[in-house]
Formats: structure tokens, C-alpha cells, sequence
């Protein structure tokens, strides 16, 4: 007897350009809800707001994750891209102020970019 192929597209694997999410720094339930979140984007699902906003000003396809930590008092933010045959991770922080970090927008501008040229 064979197996029967899914129909439905595998999930999309992690590619951590930088980065981690481990307890700690963050709080035990923000790290299972960011786990959770990035389980739906895995299967395909767009996230909007208020947990998840679309960052052009990194790139194309390019998201913020929004993660509360009520245990450490703080947002987490997960910067991620959304490619055909994966989900990059470029940048895990702490969010302090109300704009993202040009350092960070960089950064992650440079991660993705780096990783598209080594395919």
C-alpha cells in the first residue's frame, strides 16, 4: 500500500538569519504565543495587525512580529520575511521606542539581502 500525497503545500521551514527566542529573556507564555505566531506564518497564514504589521521599508514581503511580555514589561519584535520557500528571521528585539531602530531596519535590510545572494 502507498501513501497518498498531500494536496496541501508543506510548511514553510524557519531560516534564523539572527537571532533567537529561548526563556530567558523572554518571559515563558511570550515565548509560547511567539511560537504559536510563527507556527500560523509557517502554515501560510498573513498575520495583520495588532500582532504582526508589513514593514516595506525593509522590503518586500517583509513583516514586524508584536510580541507583549507582561513577565518582563516590555514588547518583543520579530522582523521576518516571508519568501516562497521559507520564513527568514533578521532581527529578535526588544522594542523600547515608538519607532523601529534604524539600526535594525539595516541590518535586516543587509541579512536578507546577503541571503539572497548565497542561493
Amino acid at each position: 500500500m502507498m501513501a497518498e500525497e498531500s494536496e496541501e503545500p508543506a510548511d514553510k521551514p524557519l531560516v534564523w538569519l539572527h537571532g533567537e527566542v529561548k526563556t530567558p529573556p523572554f518571559g515563558t507564555e511570550a515565548r509560547r504565543v511567539t511560537g504559536f505566531l510563527l507556527r500560523l506564518v509557517q502554515e501560510g497564514l498573513v498575520l495583520s495587525m495588532p500582532v504582526s504589521r508589513p514593514m516595506p521599508g525593509i522590503g518586500a514581503r517583509s513583516h514586524e512580529l508584536r510580541i507583549a511580555d507582561a513577565e518582563k514589561r516590555l514588547t518583543w519584535r520579530i522582523i521576518y520575511r516571508i519568501d516562497d520557500d521559507a520564513i527568514l528571521i533578521g532581527e529578535v528585539f526588544a522594542k523600547k521606542t515608538r519607532s523601529t531602530p534604524m539600526a535594525v531596519i539595516n541590518a535586516c535590510k543587509r541579512r536578507f539581502k546577503r541571503y539572497d545572494n548565497s542561493k
